[in-house]
């Protein structure tokens, strides 16, 4: 509980958790965030670390103080990432487990629901968009820059990956993650990867 108020006391501090009305971070303080984060987590995990078992599944930042399966330099596209993620204020590790929970990183996936791509974009959301999902340079451009809107717009990063998987319409229909047990499950599992996430 400790470690979990302490995540959250720093996310708070760099501004992650604040309304729709807060100003993006600087891809500065993003970065500021995930070296702190990373030394929180690591200074916990040593000085608790609990059974493999039981240990939270989290990515890793940039920094090599905490190792996850998600967001190393062995990560396809990592760079693509960690560029886009520092160009629009967004978590690389965020990307990283969206692309691994969307796509399983397969820049061709293609769903039956018509998804397209690493990132998994409606072909009319892409078009919005201006992205070429099946471009992963693109995608992953596009994925950061709908996840900001999405977080500015529902002030939570929840409700960001409910919106990205069920669509804005639906979070704001349901006033929260719709009960699609798709949806919350894609939640949760997103979450499950990233640094903080299910703090």
């Amino acid at each position: 509980m400790a470690a979990l108020s302490r995540i959250a006391e720093i996310r708070s501090r760099f501004g992650l958790d604040q309304p729709a009305a807060a100003p993006a971070p600087s891809p500065t303080t993003a970065a500021s965030f995930a070296r702190v984060l990373s030394q929180e987590q690591a200074q916990v995990w040593s000085a608790t670390t609990p059974p493999a078992s039981t240990r939270p599944t989290a990515a890793s930042t940039t920094t090599a103080s905490v190792s996850g399966p998600v967001l190393t330099d062995a990560t396809p596209y990592a760079s693509l990432f960690r560029e886009a993620g520092a160009r629009h204020g967004v978590d690389p590790n965020l990307l990283a487990a969206v692309a691994k929970v969307e796509s399983g990183f397969n820049p061709t996936a293609r769903s039956s629901a018509g998804a397209l791509g690493l990132m998994q974009f409606m072909p009319s959301t892409a078009q919005g968009m201006g992205v070429d999902p099946l471009d992963p340079a693109s995608a992953v451009d596009g994925a950061a820059r709908l996840l900001r809107s999405h977080v500015e717009r529902f002030g939570s990063l929840e409700l960001a990956l409910a919106a990205y998987n069920a669509g804005p319409g639906n979070v704001q229909r349901y006033g929260g993650v719709p009960p699609f047990a798709e949806t919350q499950a894609y939640v949760s599992k997103v979450l499950a990867l990233v640094p903080g996430g299910a703090s």
